[in-house]
């Protein structure tokens, strides 16, 4: 991607394109695309760069001993994946999965974070950048929490959708997954949520067509 509108994703917002163009080659830029589908990371894959979303989007998978499967998150353009294995330069516990064409630019995030790196003003104000992408994952896993530990699956319905309403500003939205990632989401079984939903709409709580919600106060 030309570094014109590399500027233009949060990560390196108010960044001149000259100095991107200097900032790619002190971290190691690579671009790799995925068709949908593929396998950007496996669970137990090291991971020496994060991943920058510069098109498509990504699932972060987690897998247990068995094989089920359950939907962590959905990362959309701009965002990154796997900040915190490279970093740590640990082992990956969970998979990413590219849910349609996708380009990544893949960063080496740990020179910025290195006691020299601090004395480049630009990788100054990308560590903060880190710091506010940390920060904004956490409060994603807080929400998440929130909704899973719901004890029925209307009630994590209830809790999820509503989140989205508020963040949306609006009654009327649309989320980023279909039913099967939706049941992956919030750890329900699929025909048990779609059923609640069909109840949830006969009871006046909503309005839904595929990925599109309106919601009804009670």
């Amino acid at each position: 991607m030309e570094p014109s509108k590399l500027a233009s994703l949060p990560f390196f917002q108010g960044i001149s394109p000259e100095d991107v163009t200097k900032l790619l080659g002190e971290l190691d830029a690579r671009e790799v695309f995925y068709e949908k589908g593929s396998f950007l990371v496996h669970a137990g894959d090291k991971i020496p760069a994060a991943g920058l979303i510069l098109s498509g989007e990504v699932h972060i998978l987690r897998e247990d001993f068995w094989g089920s499967r359950a939907l962590v998150a959905q990362i959309p353009p701009g965002a990154f994946f796997g900040e915190t294995y490279a970093l740590l330069d640990t082992a990956a516990e969970v998979s990413v999965q590219a849910a349609s064409d996708t380009s990544v630019l893949y960063l080496s995030l740990n020179r910025i974070l290195a006691p020299t790196g601090q004395q480049n003003p630009l990788f100054a104000l990308l560590s903060r950048r880190l710091l506010q992408i940390f920060a904004g994952r956490n409060l994603t896993l807080t929400r998440k929490i929130a909704h899973v530990t719901c004890r029925s699956t209307r009630e994590k319905l209830l809790s999820f959708l509503s989140s989205c309403a508020q963040d949306s500003g609006s009654a009327v939205f649309s989320i980023p997954f279909d039913r099967q990632q939706l049941a992956d989401y919030l750890a329900v079984e699929r025909s048990a949520m779609s059923a609640e939903l069909s109840r949830m709409k006969k009871d006046g709580l909503l309005d839904y067509h595929k990925n599109h919600f309106r919601l009804f106060t009670k």
